[in-house]
């Protein structure tokens, strides 16, 4: 059901957390009380306002009455107003800035591209150390007046803004450490360095379901641009399609982490040929796709790199391929072993004089040979013994004793003996 439109965020607070509505303290947060003044309706004296404020999809256009805010909110360090109807960045000033503590706000699907965030709106976001603007459809320009006036932002969100290009900000932000980027339409590594010299501590860097091409960028400029990149998720980056691209990684100086699924890259390769063949390639990585990398699980995937690329010619083999070499030196193929288990095997059926060399069934019963024999000894199944000689085992025939015992657990392999001697009565 939609919201009705026009909604104020206090309006929407009084609702919310009356203690009609919200009886009770729920995790960190404080009852709040104001006194009634002669304005003041009785809904408002009083509220549950926990310290992480959810308000999402509430219709929300403006903030309210802004003492109100300040009253109540003073204690609030989270703020969700997510699918909202804000659409006048001075709105969300007001709020904002009546909210001291502020460390978390969630923007996401709001239409704040309608209007323009002038710095002195933005100052009022300055204790703000985490920004979801997803959905938003924020311009370049907004991004960039936002970190002018936030000094302390650490992470920020800015997926699913049809971005195509990114615009330099005029100052670098020294604080920022995480940035979320997905689902946007960038492709050209230009526009990736961008983010570089606008965020020299980024620690982790989320590029996931972009179009992103070849990585044109030097070893020496991409360990400038990305000193201190701890992490970076490429998944379903399309335009990823050599290895070169994932030797280039290698560049970053820090690099601990790497997300790399669903790239025509690695389409081809089995899961088990992707994370070994990726391993060996990223000497540096510690996690791969969200899994540790063991100390064990390197080492084999090195050696895996090795006997993999042996064979190729020598114009086609990376020059990993050479330094896992010096470290390992050459190794031998691994020996191709049939691990299916034998369906038959040849014997000698020896009966009185008689030797007759046949090939049976190791999926059938002793009872079945039985039945298989009768015409070769003349004899009934219930007059008939069998015993089984293993040619390497040192103990002598076996009796055959359970009819319903399968052949093959018997271990019975080419050139072994069974005897068939009759019961004695």
């Amino acid at each position: 059901m939609d919201q009705p439109s026009g909604r104020s965020f206090m309006q929407v607070l009084c609702e919310k957390y009356s203690p009609e509505n919200f009886p009770y303290r729920r995790g960190p947060g404080m009852g709040v009380h104001v006194p009634a003044t002669p304005q003041g309706s009785p809904m408002k004296d009083r509220l549950n306002l926990p310290s992480v404020l959810v308000l999402n999809s509430c219709g929300i256009t403006c903030a309210g009455d802004e003492n109100e805010i300040a009253a109540f909110c003073a204690h609030v360090f989270e703020l969700d107003l997510s699918d909202n109807k804000l659409e006048d960045w001075h709105e969300v000033s007001k709020i904002v800035s009546n909210v001291p503590h502020l460390e978390f706000l969630n923007l996401s699907s709001n239409p704040l591209s309608l209007s323009v965030l002038e710095r002195s709106c933005a100052g009022s976001f300055a204790g703000v150390r985490k920004l979801v603007l997803n959905n938003s459809k924020a311009s370049w320009e907004t991004v960039h007046t936002i970190l002018q006036e936030l000094p302390d932002l650490e992470e920020l969100f800015l997926c699913l803004n049809d971005y195509e290009t990114v615009s330099c900000s005029p100052v670098c932000c020294q604080s920022l450490k995480l940035l979320h980027i997905t689902d946007n339409n960038l492709q050209d590594w230009t526009e990736i360095r961008k983010l570089g010299i606008m965020f020299p501590s980024l620690d982790t860097l989320i590029l996931a379901n972009n179009n992103l091409t070849t990585i044109e960028e030097s070893e020496d400029s991409l360990a400038r641009l990305f000193p201190n990149l701890r992490s970076i998720n490429l998944h379903k980056s399309a335009g990823l399609h050599c290895w070169e691209d994932i030797d280039k990684l290698n560049s970053f100086p820090k690099l601990e982490e790497v997300k790399l699924l669903g790239i025509p890259l690695l389409q081809s390769y089995t899961t088990e040929e992707r994370r070994k063949l990726l391993i060996a390639r990223l000497p540096s990585i510690t996690k791969l796709n969200g899994s540790v990398v063991a100390d064990g699980e390197r080492e084999d995937s090195e050696r895996f790199f090795i006997r993999y690329y042996m064979e190729f010619p020598e114009e086609e083999v990376p020059f990993r391929y050479h330094e896992l070499v010096t470290k390992y030196g050459k190794l031998e193929p691994l020996a191709v072993v049939d691990l299916r288990p034998q369906s038959s095997a040849k014997v000698e059926v020896h009966f009185q004089d008689k030797v007759e060399e046949m090939s049976i069934r190791l999926d059938q019963t002793v009872a079945e040979l039985k039945k298989h024999l009768k015409t070769v000894v003349q004899l009934s199944t219930s007059n008939m013994l069998l015993f089984y000689l293993d040619q390497e085992a040192p103990f002598g025939p076996e009796e055959m004793k359970y009819s319903s015992r399968a052949l093959h657990s018997y271990g019975i392999r080419d050139g072994d003996k069974i005897y068939v001697e009759p019961r004695m009565k």
